[in-house]
């Protein structure tokens, strides 16, 4: 899993050097297998305003510029579809050299000077996108240095989770390891809605005909939204964790996933027959087409989405071309669930089909955190384009979950770690990975972990934890 710093920064105070915090949380199980540096080497590139834009006369698809570099007016040759006049936009000088090592030119292009380079996104190894150059903000300074006025520094870091830690597939996962390696405080991403909307419950329904398969199933509207691309913050660190900008709406339930580790699918709302949902298990002989376009025979293993005539998702997996957001989508149903992993594992392995979302699903998400993620989505699509949010969500959630209560023995903590731990410093851990520490008889803690570590059912599990946070290089052998 690849998590960017500045990312992680966001929910938690991080002073120390990116090699010293990989090396802290490999010590603590999460193992960084590498570390990454991106946007380094973006010192020399410019911020430019385009002051004219004419067509080339010895070429159809070229155009001549005249851009403000903050000292001079230089002439520019530039192909790119998006140019436009007093548009903001990167600029390397001849001599620079592009991070994929390519040295700028002063250059003659059809017998017209190009005296330096407008840039697009892919070219500084920002993202993956060269569709037109990109576009800065436009209250940027000419002249000044790009790496100056955009936060494009940043570390990747690829850390490899065991299967049992599903909750730290997540930035806020991550940094709230961090926060307890280091005694800092966890921050928490922004959830408050302003409904705006209709009443959610006079627009759809949710139907769990199959509560084994999905114990929780939540919905939200939002309506009246403008489809489009990205903002560039949100595409950059999509890029970094290796997730493709798709556009404004699909990307924030992508973004949403890497954040809080829940994934999420949108619907066009009003390509859902009698606008409801329904979850229940594929027939046997059944078929699906998936976003990829794939045609799927399907088993009675098989979780699926329904509205209420058709398929229209394989549960936890893949969305179907048959409601998939579009350029016409005006209005969108956002999808949190939890699935049952064993199910999701099945259906993956029968469709032949891994994806971040069934990842995820089949390793355990927050049953808890359902409605937090879908709250957060609506939140950034409201942001990013527009709409009324409902009022309200939709959560069908039958068997609400029992957390367990567990207890450990101060004694026989030490005993077995061969450390000296008192019972103040062992609630002092526990307690800053947000588990709940009550006094128990007979020198014993009882606790109660949260609902995103379904990894811990037994009292070696909370010794593991005392473990970590005192850190395994400073246990006897």
């Amino acid at each position: 899993m690849k998590i960017n710093l500045n990312w992680l920064k966001e929910y938690v105070d991080i002073e120390m050097p990116p090699d010293d915090l990989a090396q802290l949380m490999t010590m603590a199980g999460l193992e960084v297998e590498g570390l990454e540096a991106f946007g380094q080497s973006l010192e020399d590139i410019l911020v430019a305003r385009i002051l004219t834009v004419r067509s080339h006369p010895g070429a159809d698809r070229l155009y001549l510029c005249d851009v403000d570099t903050g000292n001079d007016t230089v002439q520019v040759v530039c192909g790119a579809p998006n140019i436009e006049e007093g548009a903001m936009a990167p600029f390397a000088r001849p001599g620079v050299r592009l991070p994929d090592g390519t040295v700028i030119k002063e250059d003659k292009i059809r017998e017209e000077i190009s005296k330096g380079m407008l840039l697009a996104e892919d070219e500084m190894g920002l993202t993956d996108d060269h569709e037109g150059i990109m576009i800065l903000p436009s209250d940027l300074v000419p002249g000044d240095s790009l790496s100056a006025v955009c936060p494009l520094s940043d570390w990747v870091f690829d850390v490899s989770l065991t299967p049992n830690r599903p909750d730290c597939a997540s930035v806020v996962g991550i940094a709230r390891e961090v926060a307890a390696l280091t005694g800092k405080e966890l921050k928490r991403p922004e959830t408050e809605l302003k409904e705006d909307g209709p009443p959610i419950d006079g627009l759809t329904s949710v139907t769990l005909d199959d509560p084994v398969g999905c114990p929780r199933y939540a919905a939200g509207i939002i309506q009246d939204v403008a489809l489009g691309p990205s903002p560039f913050w949100m595409r950059y660190r999509l890029y970094l964790c290796g997730i493709r900008s798709i556009n404004n709406i699909v990307d924030v339930t992508n973004y949403v996933l890497l954040e809080l580790g829940q994934p999420l699918h949108a619907f066009d709302y009003n390509r859902l027959r009698e606008n409801r949902i329904v979850v229940r298990r594929a027939r046997e002989g059944e078929t699906f087409t998936t976003l990829d376009g794939q045609s799927h025979s399907l088993n009675d293993e098989t979780l699926m989405i329904c509205d209420g005539q058709r398929q229209v998702a394989v549960a936890g997996i893949m969305g179907g071309l048959n409601s998939e957001i579009f350029a016409g989508t005006r209005d969108v149903l956002v999808e949190s669930a939890f699935f049952d992993p064993v199910t999701i594992r099945r259906g993956s392995k029968w469709l032949g089909s891994s994806t971040e979302a069934s990842y995820r699903f089949e390793r355990g998400v927050d049953i808890e955190g359902v409605t937090t993620a879908l709250k957060r989505s609506l939140l950034l699509i409201s942001r990013l384009a527009g709409g009324k949010i409902a009022r309200g969500l939709v959560d069908n959630y039958p068997k609400p979950y029992s957390r367990p209560l567990i207890d450990l023995g101060v004694d026989k903590t030490n005993r077995f770690l061969g450390t000296r731990a008192s019972r103040g410093e062992i609630n002092g851990y526990l307690s800053a990975l947000e588990m709940e520490v009550y006094d128990a008889d007979n020198n014993a803690l009882r606790v109660k972990p949260p609902s995103f570590r379904v990894d811990i059912t037994r009292e070696v599990d909370l010794m593991e934890e005392v473990a970590r946070l005192i850190g395994f290089d400073k246990i006897p052998v």
